[in-house]
């Protein structure tokens, strides 16, 4: 018998691009694509993150995720953010770097398949973040997943804005 693979031993790496706006801390966020979260806004947001391949840092799978999520180049210098747990028990370790996008800039990311409508036989391709978005603080925390509220706290207290 097959060992499954336990939700608590996932671990993911991601970034939080932050710039400054008139005076305001704005955080810039994913929204997950599929089926599944198209009705889904406050609490479903999330900072673009992944999965660590097999040999690979954390750090480097924070970059290589943002750039296939977002379709950004991210460029240091990084300031670790240190770790969270999400609700499944997933493991999120975060990085954020100054950086800055056109809100009207088109969002370009990488893709999945997956059996849509369930049990139909057919497959459709997704991408996997559909919207990316500039917002201040109390917007984010409303938008962003609960577990993950910490990063935007300790970005905040490492800039002083607290």
């Amino acid at each position: 018998m097959g060992k499954k693979k336990s939700k608590s031993n996932r671990i993911s790496a991601g970034l939080l691009m932050y710039r400054l706006r008139d005076g305001h801390l704005e955080v810039f966020l994913a929204h997950p694509g599929g089926p599944f979260f198209r009705y889904k806004d406050e609490g479903h947001w999330t900072i673009p993150k992944g999965e660590i391949n097999k040999g690979e840092e954390l750090l480097e799978t924070a970059i290589r995720e943002f750039s296939e999520e977002v379709g950004l180049e991210p460029h240091g210098p990084y300031i670790e953010l240190g770790s969270i747990t999400q609700k499944g028990g997933k493991v999120v370790h975060g990085w954020a770097f100054e950086g800055d996008r056109e809100d009207s800039t088109p969002h370009v990311c990488n893709t999945f398949t997956m059996e849509w409508p369930p049990s139909s036989g057919q497959f459709q391709e997704f991408p996997e973040i559909d919207r990316v978005a500039f917002f201040r603080i109390p917007e984010a925390r409303a938008k962003l997943k609960q577990t993950q509220w910490d990063f935007l706290d300790r970005l905040s207290q490492y800039l002083g804005l607290r």
